[in-house]
């Protein structure tokens, strides 16, 4: 599929995520010759500021963030890189804005086609796309610019997660897209599904014909979705106490690994079908009763330790606040291939190591020949078998079978095979971000979600974040010591439910 050339414009161009993600982002890209020639970069925020600067300003976060980084590269892609001072809220800002969009299109012969990417904050995104609405700056494929008459454009839009921060909040959101961009032009990011991992669940699901036969409730006991981090909130309290675990990575990053993990297999490697299996894999989960929340869901607030606050002392943090720093959910589908399997979904801060793993844990064998044989458990005492997938901080795949321990007596002990892929691939890893620009560049909304999934996955979530959930709430500050694995009430959640965490060491990069 073609990439086509464009006009980058990003709103927020002095934020964190421009800087650390973006345009290092799109720097990889451009050396790795993915990117158009004719493309090129238009940040803009308040402060007023020439290209040059904003490219000096930029200079030293590439060399940072960037997989690598050379002088010549970034001249030539500096040279792309342009910025337009303006109050993205205001409408009088537009004319301008529009003209500055056609000006340096026309330079770099971006026939037209503008990417539009919101990376500010949330209660910004209304506004911004209802100015461009207003301003006419969107015609579904017809000219709004005067570079070429006789050529088709396109505009699009890449919106930042948090998609909303309810469900009501998100239905609104997507009405406002909907009214200035038709659904396929709108680009729901999620920057989960630019890792190679994650993505790499697809193809050892259905481009091995050992794995898929036994991928579902008949042999796997339960699959377990992990993202724990060591470090604190620290100095995002402004926007995390009014977003928690659940809204800030369940809902979004490990309900985009949860889709790819259950869903079935699409027809075709293409958007529209890999789209549509992941909406059904939302459709298929289980609300569940008001009364019966505590079977579902544990949260938790880190305390205190030695000289470091807890959650609820740092400042910026409401007092008596009952947001959770972390959240375990216990999730169940109502379809054929999924029924009675529980999915554990867990995140956390300040937590024992940093982790982002998807284990599947198979049922142990029907029946225990070895059962007599000195030293191995009489009643079914064969260790399951298991696959990790890893995300981080290592990217592998990980299988746990069982096998003789060499020697004259029969004794036995489990295996694992490891398959590290930066060390059997010998790729460098780049940005995720960079790769899914390129496919909103190019059409191409496979790895993008749909309205219906961001809905439904906030559908999923409210008993757990409204007020249903004041009984979940109670108590719940300091209750999960920095470094452990989190509250109590997570193992007896999971536990309730005939299982146990993985809380193994990974393993450690050779």
């Amino acid at each position: 599929m073609q990439v086509d050339s464009c006009v980058l414009v990003i709103f927020g161009a002095s934020g964190d995520l421009t800087r650390r993600k973006l345009i290092p982002a799109m720097f990889e890209m451009f050396c790795a010759g993915l990117l158009p020639r004719e493309a090129c970069v238009l940040g803009t925020a308040r402060r007023a500021k020439s290209d040059d600067e904003w490219r000096e300003e930029l200079e030293p976060w590439v060399r940072e963030h960037a997989a690598h980084f050379d002088e010549a590269s970034w001249h030539k892609f500096a040279q792309h890189i342009h910025y337009h001072a303006c109050d993205a809220t205001s409408d009088d800002s537009y004319p301008g804005l529009r003209d500055r969009i056609e000006e340096v299109g026309k330079r770099h012969g971006c026939s037209g086609n503008v990417l539009f990417f919101l990376s500010v904050a949330p209660n910004l995104y209304e506004p911004i796309v209802e100015c461009i609405d207003r301003a006419g700056m969107v015609t579904e494929g017809k000219r709004w610019c005067s570079i070429d008459p006789s050529s088709r454009s396109w505009q699009r839009i890449i919106v930042e997660k948090p998609f909303g921060t309810d469900a009501a909040t998100a239905a609104t959101l997507n009405r406002v897209l909907g009214r200035a961009f038709e659904e396929e032009a709108i680009y729901r990011i999620d920057h989960y599904l630019g890792k190679e991992v994650v993505q790499g669940i697809l193809a050892f699901r259905f481009a091995n014909t050992i794995f898929e036969p036994i991928w579902n409730q008949r042999y796997i006991d339960n699959i377990q979705i992990t993202a724990a981090e060591t470090v604190g909130v620290e100095d995002r309290t402004a926007f995390y106490d009014g977003a928690g675990a659940i809204r800030d990575m369940i809902q979004s990053h490990l309900f985009q690994i949860l889709t790819f993990v259950a869903m079935e297999p699409p027809t075709l490697y293409s958007a529209a079908h890999v789209r549509s299996e992941k909406i059904k894999v939302i459709d298929a989960l289980r609300i569940p009763q008001d009364d019966r929340l505590e079977e579902y869901c544990a949260l938790g607030q880190y305390g205190p330790e030695g000289d470091q606050p807890g959650y609820a002392e740092l400042e910026g943090v409401a007092e008596g606040s009952t947001t959770e720093t972390y959240a375990a959910l216990a999730l169940f589908m109502d379809n054929w291939r999924w029924a009675g399997t529980p999915f554990f979904l867990r995140s956390g801060k300040r937590l024992a190591r940093k982790s982002t793993e998807v284990v599947i844990s198979f049922r142990p064998p029907a029946a225990n020949l070895f059962r007599k044989l000195p030293g191995i458990d009489g009643g079914n005492g064969l260790i399951p078998n298991r696959i990790v997938m890893e995300i981080a901080p290592r990217e592998s795949i990980r299988v746990r079978f069982e096998s003789k321990v060499p020697g004259l007596e029969f004794k036995l002990d489990s295996l694992e095979m490891d398959s590290d892929f930066h060390e059997r691939f010998k790729v460098e890893e780049v940005e995720a971000y960079g790769p899914l620009i390129i496919d909103a560049m190019r059409g191409d909304q496979t790895l993008f979600k749909h309205r219906y999934e961001v809905e439904g996955a906030w559908a999923a979530v409210m008993p757990f974040l409204d007020e249903r959930s004041a009984g979940l709430r109670a108590g719940i500050r300091g209750n999960y010591a920095p470094g452990s694995w989190g509250p109590a009430s997570s193992d007896a959640l999971v536990a309730r439910h005939g299982a146990a965490w993985n809380n193994e060491n990974a393993a450690q990069p050779h």
